[in-house]
């Protein structure tokens, strides 16, 4: 069925006790509130999420990269990003389709929005010299590479990407996507006919957070890898093939505690792969038998400072016990690209 846009005298209507479906961004934020989730995580004051040393100084180094992103998006709000005409956006929210598509024409600032990403990474003192390899390897990138990236990232596909290049280029599409999500009306955004793409952009999740507060209390919502938009999903359902009838939940907890008991984090043994269907777990992989792939999902009923992002980047070692039992990631995070699969 079509769905209209409502007129601004209908929302006062609608029943407030409704769950929301969708949750716009609010990049003025956003990025702040990521960068310190990451240096949270890259100094292990997360106890659900332990993080390796060797691991702790490429958080650290995403962290600069978001404050980057945070330092151009506070520039560019005032302003904004070119939204696609009405009449496309008319034309996609008719056809229940995404209205600032992932796959679409890509705003005209992005290339811009990358260079300021790199000038405001050059301009602090505490990264610059620790990246001069990494940024000189992106000055030199021409438009038809870094247009070749974009559009690798923005199709999901891993093959032949540069890896090294991939998280910048991503940081800049985010701030372009995030701050035009900002700027849509939520009327826009028709549901899709699949509930595993974002109504917004189209593009894949990267995690679901369960969230609290008000009329999200207790719901879960998928959080989109571009646009930084939520939309709900009912739980103990597969954010990929939305199949709820084998899924199940692993965590990370100690090897010398007995099945399925709770995570305790005055002990620092051996980590092992554990089902759990504990709702209050902050950091688990929601596991599904009939596609064989996960994604994670976040609580915030135990920690309230959860970035869906930040986190799932964090969590690698969960990862890699959830491969090494047999599934398959089912999509990336947008500032870690592998060259092999974990």
């Amino acid at each position: 069925m079509v769905q209209r846009l409502l007129q601004p005298g209908e929302i006062e209507t609608l029943d407030h006790n409704a769950i929301i479906r969708l949750h716009l961004p609010q990049p003025g934020a956003l990025f702040t509130a990521r960068a310190a989730r990451l240096r949270d995580l890259a100094q292990n004051q997360v106890e659900a999420i332990p993080v390796e040393p060797g691991y702790s100084g490429y958080l650290l180094a995403m962290a600069a990269l978001v404050d980057a992103q945070a330092a151009v998006t506070a520039k560019r709000l005032p302003a904004g990003v070119t939204l696609p005409a009405d009449e496309l956006m008319q034309q996609a929210h008719n056809h229940n389709m995404p209205p600032l598509p992932a796959s679409g024409e890509r705003p005209a600032e992005w290339r811009t929005v990358f260079a300021e990403l790199l000038d405001a990474l050059e301009a602090n003192d505490a990264v610059r010299t620790q990246m001069v390899p990494a940024l000189a390897h992106l000055r030199a990138l021409d438009t038809a590479a870094l247009e070749g990236i974009a559009d690798l990232i923005l199709d999901a596909a891993t093959d032949g990407i540069d890896t090294l290049a991939a998280p910048f280029i991503a940081a800049a599409l985010q701030v372009c996507w995030t701050i035009m999500a900002a700027q849509l009306d939520v009327a826009w955004a028709a549901p899709l006919i699949t509930g595993t793409l974002c109504p917004v952009c189209g593009s894949h999740p990267v995690a679901s957070v369960i969230r609290i507060g008000g009329q999200s209390q207790g719901y879960r919502y998928l959080h989109c890898s571009l646009c930084a938009s939520e939309w709900h999903m009912v739980r103990v359902k597969c954010s990929c093939c939305e199949a709820n009838d084998k899924i199940h939940y692993q965590a990370i907890t100690d090897i010398n505690t007995p099945e399925p008991g709770p995570i305790d984090p005055d002990t620092h043994g051996q980590t092992r792969i554990n089902k759990l269907s504990d709702p209050t777990k902050m950091a688990r992989a929601e596991t599904c038998d009939t596609c064989h792939t996960y994604r994670k999902i976040f609580n915030q009923e135990h920690d309230y400072q959860i970035d869906p992002l930040a986190d799932d980047l964090a969590s690698l070692t969960l990862d890699m016990l959830v491969s090494e039992a047999g599934y398959a990631r089912a999509s990336g995070n947008p500032l870690l690209w592998l060259k092999e699969e974990l």
